[in-house]
This record gives C-alpha cells, structure tokens and sequence, in this order.
C-alpha cells in the first residue's frame, strides 16, 4: 500500500470518528474550509514552479531576497483633511512619529477635478481629505519636507497626472530633481468605473492619460511608481479575497496592453507597475490571496506578454487594512481588527501598509487614534516575530490549498473577462459591478441572518454612550479656499495661465501627443486643478456610467 493510500485511509478513519463526535459537539453552520488539511489536498504539489525563493520567480514567497529581514516594510498612513497647512502638520507628526511614508487623501472636488470655489463643490472642501486647487496649495502641503528623503503615494485616479505634475513641480521648487523622486500615484481609472466613482473622462482618454504618465516617468521620473493598480476599493465595495484578485488583475492586464499599443515596450515601463491590496479580517485567506495574486501576476507577464525582465514579473503592493470591516459601535473592538489584518498583511509580504484608525467608521481619525494605529505596525514589526522570517506559513497543507484555490477562481474569472475582450468591456456591461454587487447582497444577508458574526453589531452588542472627541473639518475651510484662489488669480501671469491652457486644449486635440509636459507647464504657471480639467472635460467629454446587462 503506497503512502498516499495509507493515508487515505486513516483519513477515512478519522472522518468516521468525527461523525460520532458530531453528535455531541455539532460543527458552526456556513464554514468554508474543510474540517482538516493534509498532504491529500495539496497532491502534485511542486515546489520549484508553485512556490520557489523568495525574489524569484513565481514571487509566490515575496519579491525580496530576504523581505523584511533588512528592512521593515513602509509604514505609510494614508492621511489629509481640510487645508493644506492643517495636513502638513499632521504629516509632520506622523514622520515624528516613526512613519517612513507619506500618503495623501483628496477631497472629493479634487478627486474628480473641481476648485474649491466651483458651485459643485460646496459643502465638500476638505471634508474626507486635503483640498489642491494649485501649485500654490502642494507647495504649502510639503513645505519643510525633503521630496528627496521621503517616498510620498498620492491617492488620486482621474486627475492623477495634474497633482504628479504639481508635486514634480513642488520638488523642482526645493531644488530637487525628478529622477530623485519616489512615490506612488493610484491613477487607476477602471476600477473607478467599477467600484469607486471618482471618474471624470470616458475610458479611451482616460487610458491615454494613463499611457502619457507612462511614457514620461520611464524617461523623467524613473523612481516613480506610475499607477497603483488597485483591488482595495473593488473589496470595499463588497467583493470576494478571489474577486478582488482577479478583477484587479483583470484591469492591469488591460493597462499593459494600451501601454503596448501606445508603442511602448513592456519592460520599459512594467517594473513600476505597482498593486494596491485590502487586508480582510479573515487572516489566512488574505495571506493566501496576497501569495496567489504575486504568482498569477508573474506568470501573465512573463507567459503573456513575454516580458523579460524579472523586476516585470514583480508584483509589488501596498495594502491597507479593510474600511469596510471598521464598525461604529464599540470603536476600541476595530484596534483588534486592525491588527489581524496587519498581521495577515505582513504574512502575505505587502512592501508598504497603512493601518485604519479605530474612529474611521465615525469620523476622519484623531491623532490619539492615528498614534495606535502606526503603533500597531510597530508592535507587529518589532515585537510579534512574525517579520523575522520569510512566507513562514509556507508549506502549511491549508494555506497552499488556499493559495491554490483562490488561484484558480481567480483565473476563472479573469478567463471570463479575456472572453468578453477585456476588462473595459466587461465593465461597459456591467459584468463586474454585478459580480461585486451579489458578492456585497449576500455579505450582507449574512450578517442579517447572523450567518456571520460581527462582533458589536448583530451579537455581543452593549449599551452606548455617544462617542466624545471626534475630528470635525471646520465648514469654514471651504470659505478660505475659496479666499486663496481669489488671490491666487489676482496675482498670478493670468495672460501666461491662458496661454498654457490654449496649449493644453490643443495637445489633447492631438492623440500623438503626451500630455504630461504640456499640463507641468500649466501648473508651473499656476492655472487651477479645475481649470486644467476643464479644458481637458472641453476636449475629450465627461464619462456617464450605463449599464446594459
């Protein structure tokens, strides 16, 4: 009898024992994983082309020889609110603090390309993070911070290549160059489309915008990490770990293909691509989904588009913990949520992590309650172990089956989508936002029925009392943006303003042109966040979302 058939065997013994012990103790409904894991569930297992070294290909250990062994990964919280003087104080206490990465949250006028004085954007400035309505307000964000000493990610999608330009131009301001400069912008359009609503363009200009920044960083900002392809936000809105999966990596599949048929070569701009992952509660699925997402993006890049260099195959991210899974009632139980997913984060070998506050599902957070959550990271690299060595649940019989599993449903619907022609097709159906919105629906039935146990809200609930202390954006800061911007046109060259914007509105009329250059020169000049947008809302039109299933 070969061992395998030893084993199932026993295997089968076992489960005949398990029945009895059933009627004494009857198992929690609803569970996914099977009951036990052995070396049966993970059969024809290979460990040279499943898992391999760590910063070797298929990358399913990590992207780095020896990961966090030499250096922690990048403390970087996500942070921005009102003006661009209050955000720079709290950026400065957050470096202070130990932070090793600045990341900025927009207002939504920014977000979507409106000044602050724009009609559409009152009672919004500032609110759910900092308002840029020009060069004048990025120079205040970053005063007294050395753009060549720090790595800064800049949440921002539709409008993405006019805040680079005005941080490039900021950098140039205090003498640094562009090749010096490292840092992120999301600049992920489709998953807007999708999931999130930040757009502004239909998607052919959109990915134009996309393919410019490309080609400009490649050549000026080599350092830069040119879009980060984002799953956080499809997970946010009710997605599957598998879902999340394959939907982002659907949408890269699409950027590398408009980069290539834009001219560009595919190792000249794919080793600063860069991904942006959610960490869920449930920790062992989350390291599974983060070592399945490194080894499916290596494979589609090297098999696919025939990339050649290893820094290509590279599936580099950011993670941030899960929003969504933040609760309202009984704050202080979100501290212990954070720091299961930034366990789980830094299992699955994220590059960088920005841990939610504890006040987030009530307010935008205190410094009291940023302070735990960067302390939570320091905790977990410094004291929990769990850094010291590399992918250390590898080899697990449930974490390979796992990783194998989410692989595979992740490769289905990645195949579904190639079928329909890509990711930007299947969001014009309207094939993605249903597969989230069923995902959500039946989230959320769960937790109505007490399916699934959320601690606090439908179970172990207590009596409350108002939370005391929270962050408040005073309205008043829509009122002094609007007073910058006054003065701002006042004293700026408004003939030179018009003149780059007139450039501007005729290098979009141009498809072969990249718009990058000619938008740092409207910046350098001071023309507005809105004004810029504008001219490009004239040219290429406004994206109305549609559905037709």
């Amino acid at each position: 009898m070969s061992n395998n058939e030893q084993l199932k065997a026993k295997r089968a013994a076992y489960d005949a024992k398990v029945e009895k012990a059933l009627a004494k103790f009857p198992e929690r409904k609803n569970l996914e994983p099977e009951r036990l894991y052995t070396p049966l569930d993970v059969e024809n297992f290979d460990y040279e082309s499943q898992l391999g070294f760590p910063g070797e290909y298929p990358f399913t250990r990590g992207v780095q020889p020896t990961m966090y062994r030499g250096r922690f990964w990048t403390m970087r919280q996500y942070a921005g609110f009102a003006t661009a003087e209050e955000s720079n104080k709290r950026y400065k206490f957050l470096l202070d603090a130990g932070q090793t990465g600045l990341s900025v949250a927009f207002d939504l006028p920014t977000q979507i390309g409106y000044d602050s004085d724009d009609a559409i954007s009152e009672g919004e400035v500032g609110k759910v993070g900092v308002a840029i309505d020009s060069l004048a307000d990025m120079e205040i964000l970053f005063d007294g911070i050395p753009l060549d000493k720090v790595s800064t990610s800049m949440t921002i999608n539709a409008p993405a290549s006019v805040l680079l330009a005005m941080y490039i131009a900021v950098a140039e301001k205090q003498g640094v160059t562009p090749d010096k400069l490292k840092g992120t912008i999301q600049n992920d359009i489709l998953k807007e489309y999708a999931a999130r609503g930040t757009y502004i363009f239909p998607p052919k200009p959109s990915m134009r915008l996309i393919t410019n920044i490309f080609e400009y960083c490649s050549k000026n900002v080599p350092h830069w990490n040119t879009i980060s392809i984002s799953g956080y936000h499809i997970r946010e809105a009710g997605s599957t770990a598998a879902q999340e999966i394959a939907f982002t990596i659907a949408d890269g599949i699409a950027y590398v293909e408009a980069a290539i048929k834009a001219g560009l070569n595919v190792d000249d701009f794919a080793g600063r691509l860069s991904f942006f992952w959610n960490a869920h509660n449930n920790v062992l699925e989350e390291v599974a989904k983060f070592r399945a997402s490194r080894r499916i993006w290596a494979r589609i890049m090297k098999d696919r588009f025939k990339a050649e260099k290893p820094k290509s195959w590279m599936l580099r991210f950011h993670t941030q913990t899960a929003g969504s899974m933040l609760t309202a009632q009984q704050p202080e139980n979100n501290i212990v949520r954070v720091a299961l997913q930034t366990v789980a984060a830094v299992l699955g070998g994220t590059q960088s992590l920005h841990t939610n506050s504890k006040d987030e599902a009530l307010a935008l957070p205190t410094e009291d309650s940023v302070r735990i959550a960067l302390r939570t990271q320091q905790i977990v690299a410094y004291e929990s172990g769990i850094a010291d060595t590399i992918d250390p649940l590898a080899g697990s019989y449930y974490i390979e089956a796992l990783t194998n599993k989410l692989e595979e449903e992740a490769l289905d619907y990645i195949q579904k989508i190639d079928d329909m022609g890509g990711a930007p097709v299947a969001i014009e159906k309207g094939y993605i936002q249903k597969e989230i919105q069923d995902s959500a629906y039946k989230y959320q039935m769960e937790v109505e029925t007490k399916q699934r146990i959320v601690v606090g809200v439908n179970h172990f609930q207590i009596e409350e009392k108002p939370v005391e202390g929270l962050l408040r954006v005073d309205p008043s800061v829509g009122e002094g943006q609007k007073a910058k911007l006054a003065k701002l046109r006042n004293s700026r060259d408004n003939k030179a303003v018009e003149a780059k914007l007139a450039a501007l509105e005729k290098a979009c009329q141009d498809s072969d042109v990249n718009l990058m250059p000619v938008i740092l020169d409207a910046v350098r000049a001071y023309a507005t966040l809105g004004e810029i947008c504008n001219v490009m809302r004239k040219v290429f039109g406004e994206y109305e979302a549609h559905v037709s299933l």
